[in-house]
């Protein structure tokens, strides 16, 4: 785990030096990098950046700058937002400091977000930058050898305005509106697919550049200029994130003085670029109520590797699946209610150029891949030697599109062939042996003068290509899903999905999958197969414990320890709502929960259907059961999953009647197995759902319950039967909703004769949607808690 000092009380001289025969110690150059405390304008943000080291001192500024007002300097959520965009270009510099001091009013979902971040970052850095060949280290550093640590992040990360001045933002969803998309746009090919798919399907798209200091903004300048002045809502963020990158290296012994000088397709030590862009995207996406972000990221990117032992994501980790998912799990939690994904998952870089091409080449005219870039009169114009142009003349060449529209000349393409039959390309193996194929097949390459090898067909490069991993079919919201795969298609030879080593043809517009859920919004939840013919499967990597194998469930219990129980009733819910609400509500809670956090997910275990519901008997279809029978039944589950390893059970109550006994049970499984047990029947969230009401005594069947109810399953309310029944009482000390209410207890039908408290004409299935989300934000939160610590750490505040 990394080191965190949220206190800031750590000094440089309570921190050991590292041990003498620490071969990553000739990397740690810096004593201190210090970030903060930003300086906020409406439109701009100004973060002072101080490095500390062998007696010097040296500092800087980083500044976003926007086209609009974004910002309310004295709102505590835009400062809070603010010290997160300016921490991102800090979490590259984990492996070289010994300490990271980020200031600003950072909660506890912000720091395990940079803590793990960071971490991430220094073990990819240390594999890709230092294990690998890099033209721009000297000395040791250049040749260093494998060594496998736990952890490769040498920075203590300091929080010291954590514990002395407690953020004063309000935890709430940010109103955004799913129908508007907002596109992390550039001169790339997977920018200008992106947007052209979604403008095609007619949704509201935002086109978010950002500007970053330096050349490297030449890339996306053509298509900037297009957009610009042609599509509407298109946005500008300028960055000097790059100066700052080169501040940082002027001061590093192990890097050439000349790195600038030196021509090549990667930077000298920096691996999380995409959130310094992303981060400071978020602004817009909140002033524009933007409800989904898309990058532009494509099959290939979501990799897993090993290097000597030391696993690591190739460097691609902040374009990959992985990303998207940890990316819109920290904004639920946030309540920034914004979801991150790529809808170009299932395309090789091939297939994207080809329907870029054929579909939209109007965009693809502006494309400009390459980095190394140069102006002639207005126009940016690639460089034709780099290896990107190499793959991206070779794509076009073997699509039998001209490269020239999009700026190259006929002696950069003959340049790029040569280099491409010479030095190939970067590209994963299977598309770059189909693209040498293609290119044979059409004389452009002399398979004589070259590898055999890297001529060999991969059919599947040029098909839609489905893998859990990579690509699964459900990894983009389902209203997207049905429209996208009928235009690839259109494009595609096929689709494909894995099964083993090899690839199956399949339809993914019939497959089960299509109807599974999107974790990180609402969608409703219909019959999943799991069979082996649907290619989904919930072993080993499920969490549905009741679909396990036995095998299955020793290994994901040793994986995690944390389990959800969803408990409810089968009991009257007015005239208008099915007997299960409260059972279907408490399952499908934990379902979502489950789905959205990280891995290892929690494990969830089958619901308990039947509640305390006496109070409901006078309804017929009720069934009920003691506080009794309830309580002993929850004893014995939890102490039976406690035996088999699980230290955390949160028990989802979906039927406030249940209270008492669960919580009995609770208790007793605390006092005999000794491990942690929790009952949420909606505390985590009343207080957020509350300022959505408006009905007074609302807690059964009225506008709470049918809103949920229309946003999962609207099918099942009889809305002709609604109608108000709120409950007024003698004394302000028995309703239900006040704080000062008194617990007590009646028969529903004293008090309402349609067993309806509350007022259920109300209800909305928008408003339910946002129920919703803040239900499982909270619980996702706090779930992701319980993951990360032990239980002495849940008894203690950990430091």
């Amino acid at each position: 785990m990394a080191r965190e000092d949220p206190s800031g009380k750590n000094s440089q001289k309570d921190i050991p030096r590292p041990p003498a025969a620490d071969p990553l110690a000739i990397l740690e150059v810096f004593e201190r990098l210090e970030v903060g405390p930003v300086k906020l304008e409406p439109k701009r943000l100004i973060a002072p950046y101080r490095l500390v080291w062998g007696g010097k001192e040296d500092h800087t500024e980083l500044i976003y700058s926007y086209e609009e007002a974004v910002f309310e300097p004295s709102e505590p959520e835009s400062a809070n937002l603010a010290d997160m965009i300016a921490a991102q270009v800090a979490l590259n510099y984990g492996l070289f400091c010994r300490t990271i001091v980020l200031r600003g009013a950072f909660d506890q979902i912000d720091r395990r977000f940079l803590r793990e971040a960071a971490e991430n970052t220094a073990r990819e850095i240390f594999v890709k930058k230092f294990l690998e060949p890099n033209p721009f280290l000297i000395g040791e550093a250049a040749q260093m050898a494998p060594t496998r640590n736990p952890n490769y992040l040498r920075a203590v990360l300091e929080f010291p305005d954590a514990l002395k001045k407690k953020s004063k933002s309000i935890w709430r969803l940010w109103p955004v509106d799913k129908k508007r998309h907002g596109i992390l746009s550039s001169g790339g090919k997977d920018s200008l697919l992106s947007y052209g798919l979604i403008n095609e399907l007619g949704l509201e798209v935002h086109p978010l550049f950002v500007n970053e200091s330096g050349r490297h903004w030449f890339t996306a300048l053509n298509a900037y200029r297009y957009f610009k002045a042609h599509i509407p809502h298109t946005a500008r963020v300028w960055v000097n994130s790059d100066r700052l990158f080169a501040w940082v290296l002027n001061r590093m012994p192990f890097i050439r003085k000349n790195f600038a000088d030196i021509r090549s397709d990667t930077y000298p030590i920096r691996l999380w670029t995409v959130a310094v862009f992303l981060f400071g995207a978020l602004p817009l996406l909140r002033k524009r109520g933007i409800g989904r972000l898309i990058i532009g990221d494509e099959f290939d990117t979501t990799v897993r590797k090993s290097l000597e032992g030391i696993s690591h994501y190739d460097g691609l980790y902040d374009q990959s699946l992985y990303f998207d998912q940890a990316l819109s799990r920290y904004f639920m939690q946030k309540g920034w209610a914004v979801s991150q994904f790529s809808v170009l998952r299932p395309l090789s870089e091939l297939l994207i150029e080809k329907i870029l091409v054929e579909r939209y080449p109007d965009l693809q005219v502006h494309q400009t891949s390459c980095h190394a870039t140069h102006k002639e009169g207005e126009r940016v114009y690639p460089c034709g030697r780099c290896e990107k142009c190499r793959r991206i003349v070779g794509m076009l060449v073997a699509l039998d599109a001209d490269p020239i529209r999009c700026g190259y000349k006929a002696s950069q393409i003959e340049e790029c062939l040569r280099g491409l039959r010479q030095k190939g390309v970067s590209q994963e193996e299977a598309g770059a042996q189909q693209l040498g194929y293609m290119l044979a097949q059409k004389g452009m390459i002399d398979v004589a003068a070259s590898r055999p090898h890297t001529f060999k067909a991969h059919p599947e490069v040029l098909k839609l290509r489905f893998d859990a991993r990579r690509s699964p079919l459900s990894g983009i919201p389902q209203d997207l899903r049905r429209p996208l795969w009928r235009i690839y298609r259109e494009h595609a030879d096929g689709a494909v999905r894995r099964t083993g080593r090899t690839w199956t043809e399949f339809d993914p517009l019939t497959d089960p999958e299509m109807h599974r859920s999107y974790p990180f919004e609402l969608g409703t939840i219909k019959p999943e197969t799991h069979s082996p013919e649907s290619g989904i499967s919930a072993a080993p990597h499920g969490f549905l414990w009741g679909e396990l194998t036995w095998p299955d469930a020793g290994e994901r219990i040793k994986a995690v320890d944390v389990a959800l129980l969803p408990v409810g009733s089968i009991e009257q819910h007015g005239p208008h709502l099915p007997l299960d609400t409260d059972t279907f509500d408490a399952e499908y809670l934990a379902r979502r929960v489950a789905a959205a956090c990280s891995d290892p997910q929690p494990l969830m275990l089958p619901a308990v259907s039947y509640g305390v519901s006496y109070h409901h008997d006078d309804f017929p279809g009720t069934v009920s059961i003691s506080n009794e029978t309830l309580a002993r039944l929850v004893y014995e589950i939890g102490m039976s999953v406690a035996r088999h390893g699980i230290n955390k059970l949160v028990i989802i109550n979906g039927h406030g009647g249940n209270g008492p006994a669960l919580n009995y049970a609770a208790q007793m499984i605390n006092r005999d197995a000794r491990i942690f047990v929790c009952v949420d029947t909606g505390e985590t969230s009343d207080v957020d759902i509350a300022s959505l009401i408006e009905t007074p005594n609302d807690v059964h069947a009225g506008e709470i319950e049918t809103s949920t109810s229309l946003a999962v399953r609207p099918h099942l309310v009889k809305l002709d039967r609604r109608a108000p029944s709120v409950p007024e009482f003698s004394s302000r000390y028995l309703d239900f909703s006040s704080l000062r209410g008194v617990s007590w207890y009646a028969y529903t039908r004293k008090i309402s004769a349609s067993g309806v408290m509350g007022d259920p004409t109300r209800a909305s299935g928008q408003k339910g949607a946002k129920i919703w989300e803040i239900m499982i934000a909270h619980l996702v939160a706090f779930v992701e808690d319980l993951k990360h610590m032990t239980l002495e750490e849940i008894h203690h505040r950990r430091h």
